[in-house]
């Protein structure tokens, strides 16, 4: 490497050090779970992962996995179109396609690969791309790769989002794009709203549901079940990294002709190895044990009702949100920093975020409800907040 930029790639990672910003790995030894343990060998209460549904770790899960390698090997060491489809990668499509309510189903690395791969195939710049502003940076990266014309709204701001659609009514097509479960905040998009001016105005939606398939709604199809609106989002993108099982992997899922051109065109689908079959095996034993039976949602959603309601009772400034993120705000970064330190002290895992994933004075505790998590679990977290809160004077 050249001296000149080893030396002002230093100069940079200092200056991210420095600022408070710089991001450590925390090195697991255990599986995920609602108890992890490090390499240290300290043993946490993990209130910081997107195991939403307690699936990561679940033996039916883990089982698939294993049973698809016995049948379908390790990996397919091919793209989708040459000679890495199976069977098994067309069952889950049709698995995904009959959960969402849609007509097909493509599969990709992950959920940011969809995102990234959606807009290009199927918008130009005779188009228009209306955005959500706190959408997710994939969202982001993926409306920069198409030559549509792009619109942003702020944040499920409804009157902003009909100022736009105004404006881009000279566009041919027009799609409004929108997070389900906004990840950093834990709100619910609009999506009853967004339905509504987007017959007005003759425009389609997609959604991107990672933070809500599978457990927001009633049956856990995501955001426009729980605003009453299943079956009219035309794009659904979302992941079976999160409460779906927690392994890796993405999805788009709506019309089939849509798929098709997606199939044909997106670039992340055609340059990137097929899903591994342990990986689509785990998928498809996890909507064995969810498209029935919504057992595992409903606790996730008691277990995020009760942790609420404690910590906004003991005084905490919390974002209101009925989902299973809870983002309690602290607004100075190096306070979020510290109180995070202090939790891992307390035995309960949690990160700190700030600028420049969260807007600057912004900085806040996420913290993540599971399944997993018995109420033993809730109240020790519960407990080390308040004792920790006192402490940093955050509340009284």
């Amino acid at each position: 490497m050249k001296k000149d930029f080893k030396e002002f790639l230093q100069e940079q990672i200092e200056e991210i050090k420095s600022s408070g910003l710089y991001k450590k790995e925390s090195v697991i030894t255990s599986a995920q779970s609602a108890i992890i343990k490090f390499d240290s060998g300290h043993e946490v209460i993990n209130f910081c992962a997107n195991n939403y549904l307690g699936l990561s770790n679940h033996s039916s899960v883990i089982e698939g996995a294993k049973q698809a390698m016995d049948t379908h090997g390790f990996g397919l060491s091919s793209v989708r179109f040459i000679c890495g489809t199976q069977d098994i990668h067309k069952e889950l499509e049709s698995r995904i396609s009959n959960f969402f309510s849609t007509e097909d189903t493509i599969l990709y690395a992950a959920c940011f690969d969809a995102n990234g791969g959606v807009f290009a195939p199927l918008f130009d710049e005779n188009d228009a791309i209306i955005s959500d502003a706190l959408n997710h940076a994939s969202i982001i990266d993926g409306v920069r790769l198409c030559k549509a014309k792009r619109y942003r709204f702020n944040h499920s701001d409804m009157d902003d989002l009909e100022k736009q659609l105004k404006a881009s009514q000279s566009q041919r097509y027009r799609i409004i794009v929108t997070d389900g479960v906004f990840s950093m905040d834990g709100d619910i998009a609009k999506m009853h709203d967004i339905v509504s001016l987007a017959q007005k105005y003759d425009a389609l939606i997609m959604s991107d549901e990672c933070h809500s398939a599978g457990f927001i709604g009633k049956t856990g199809r995501g955001s426009a079940e729980y605003h009453g609106v299943h079956g009219k989002v035309d794009i659904i993108t979302g992941t079976l990294g999160k409460a779906l099982g927690g392994g890796l992997g993405g999805f788009t899922t709506g019309s089939k002709e849509i798929i098709t051109m997606l199939r044909q065109h997106s670039r992340p689908y055609l340059f990137s190895n097929s899903l591994s079959p342990a990986i689509i095996g785990a998928s498809l034993a996890v909507f064995d044990l969810i498209e029935g039976d919504t057992s595992l949602r409903d606790k996730l959603m008691s277990n995020a009702v009760y942790f609420k309601e404690k910590i906004g009772k003991a005084g905490f400034d919390i974002k209101p949100s009925d989902s299973a993120i809870v983002a309690l705000m602290l607004y100075d970064a190096p306070l979020s920093q510290k109180f995070a330190a202090r939790m891992m002290e307390e035995g309960i895992f949690v990160i700190g975020f700030n600028f420049p994933v969260v807007p600057k004075g912004q900085a806040r505790i996420r913290v993540q409800l599971s399944a997993a998590h018995e109420k033993k679990h809730l109240d020790k977290a519960i407990n080390a907040f308040i004792k920790v809160g006192k402490e940093l004077k955050v509340i009284n």
